[in-house]
């Protein structure tokens, strides 16, 4: 099984104490979102998690304690860091900040397990193409010796998006090609391998690559491990990642990005955190006498079974 840490709320930012005592006490519980009251339980064992992959805008938290997992588990990590500012990311630090906390997080685990996230682009008056790749390059130039890749997506434009962010210009095919043609330029001149995630468009003839974020080629070669050939269905459609099992809970983010899509609102985000208790199985709240609790499914993507895995 792949655990997803950060797929639905920022884990690693907001709750490091919950989910290291989670990987203490060898499992955890998550709510299934259409079904509050079906609650899944996962092992959190070597044995039976093929890698922890973790996505996050500030690592600072966990990085004193983050060997707590380093060192019994395979892991890859995703750090978001973009040109926005505290208008529309108003919990993350700042570029600089992020980018020291990126390369001190680069060390302590290995180049080869950090991606870079660049995502998702947009364009408002005041994040224009250029400013998108000025900021890109200088950050490009900072990052490229301590990270295995790039990703980038450009954003998607869902109705609640509308609504949150009335600022937001629509991207034209000529948008995101100027755009695409510059990052690309920009990757090749550090030596950064570049690819899309979840963006439609081929964008090759920028030496752009086109493949999911998550797969257990990018997951193996990071650890030195290797997987089944198996077929990645993706978490949603024009997504190539293999499947994984998600953790957290939405509307739990405090970051307050007027991009996100785990969110209804920020505010609602603030309102549940009244209800985390690190020491709970679950994210938020505890198991109640009307829930339902069953074992998670968590088959094995390593070739040669689970005992082909970490072994630290």
């Amino acid at each position: 099984m792949i655990l997803n840490t950060g797929g639905r709320t920022d884990t690693v930012q907001y709750y490091t104490e919950w989910l290291l005592n989670r990987f203490s006490e060898g499992y955890v519980l998550t709510r299934n979102p259409l079904f509050p009251n079906k609650i899944s339980r996962y092992e959190l064992t070597p044995d039976k998690v093929d890698c922890v992959v973790f996505c996050s805008k500030n690592y600072q938290p966990i990085l004193p304690r983050l060997h707590e997992i380093t060192d019994c588990f395979n892991t890859y990590f995703h750090y978001t860091i973009t040109a926005y500012g505290k208008d529309i990311e108003p919990g993350v630090p700042s570029i600089e900040e992020s980018m020291e906390t990126l390369i001190r997080l680069s060390d302590q685990v290995g180049k080869q397990r950090v991606a870079w996230r660049y995502d998702p682009v947009l364009l408002t008056k005041e994040y224009t193409i250029e400013r998108h790749l000025h900021t890109f390059e200088r950050m490009a130039g900072v990052l490229a010796p301590y990270i295995d890749r790039c990703i980038f997506s450009f954003v998607e434009m869902y109705k609640k998006l509308e609504s949150n962010m009335p600022e937001l210009i629509l991207l034209s095919t000529e948008d995101m090609d100027e755009l695409a043609c510059g990052m690309g330029s920009i990757a090749r001149k550090y030596g950064i391998h570049l690819q899309t995630c979840g963006t439609n468009g081929d964008y090759s003839r920028y030496g752009i690559h086109a493949s999911g974020c998550m797969t257990l080629d990018i997951l193996g070669e990071a650890n030195g491990i290797e997987f089944k050939k198996l077929k990645h269905k993706g978490m949603r459609q024009g997504c190539h990642c293999i499947e994984s099992r998600d953790i957290g809970a939405y509307d739990t983010c405090l970051n307050g990005c007027k991009y996100c899509y785990a969110n209804k609102n920020p505010q609602k985000a603030f309102d549940n955190y009244k209800y985390h208790d690190p020491k709970s199985p679950l994210l938020l709240r505890h198991v109640k006498p009307e829930d339902t609790v069953i074992q998670g499914a968590q088959k094995s993507f390593l070739k040669g079974g689970h005992n082909a895995g970490v072994d630290r």
